[in-house]
């Protein structure tokens, strides 16, 4: 089973960077927040689909939720947000290497304390060269594109 989740998250990770690249060229013509609008709205009009035909939870159990877990609505929104703008500034590469450098600072730092009745995970050595690394990488893939960016304009 585990092999199907790296496969299905693996398969995840393609699906967004073609979104990101989609969106950003799309938001150009229709506008940031009127692309990330058509995002959500086509997206919950085909999750009511699927949570009629085979959803298996209580729908309602949102309004039994701590107002914190809701939260997590909002951040979807605005990571969207940001990520559609990104694209069209900085390219598709830059905007998701850094989302998974965010990613992975913030959940390094969640991992350490337990936030959100996470698991504790200590911040050890080689999670740090693991940020080290990714921080990196960020630097070489954002001086690339700025490099190609100013030779393309030349």
């Amino acid at each position: 089973m585990s092999i199907f989740m790296i496969l299905f998250t693996l398969l995840g990770g393609i699906t967004l960077s073609a979104q990101s690249a989609i969106n950003g060229t799309f938001s150009r013509k229709a506008g940031t927040i009127e692309t990330t609008f058509l995002t959500f709205l086509t997206g919950s009009m085909f999750l009511a689909i699927l949570i009629l035909f085979f959803g298996q939870g209580d729908i309602f159990a949102i309004f039994k939720a701590p107002v914190w877990q809701l939260s997590a609505v909002f951040l979807g929104v605005l990571f969207l947000l940001f990520n559609v703008f990104a694209v069209q500034k900085i390219g598709v590469i830059a905007t998701s290497i850094t989302v998974i450098t965010g990613q992975l600072m913030i959940g390094v730092v969640i991992d350490h304390f337990g936030w959100f009745n996470s698991l504790i995970i200590t911040l050890d050595m080689k999670r740090s060269l693991a940020l080290l690394f990714m921080i990196i990488s960020l630097y070489f893939i954002y001086k690339g594109n700025k490099r190609s960016h100013e030779e393309a304009t030349e």
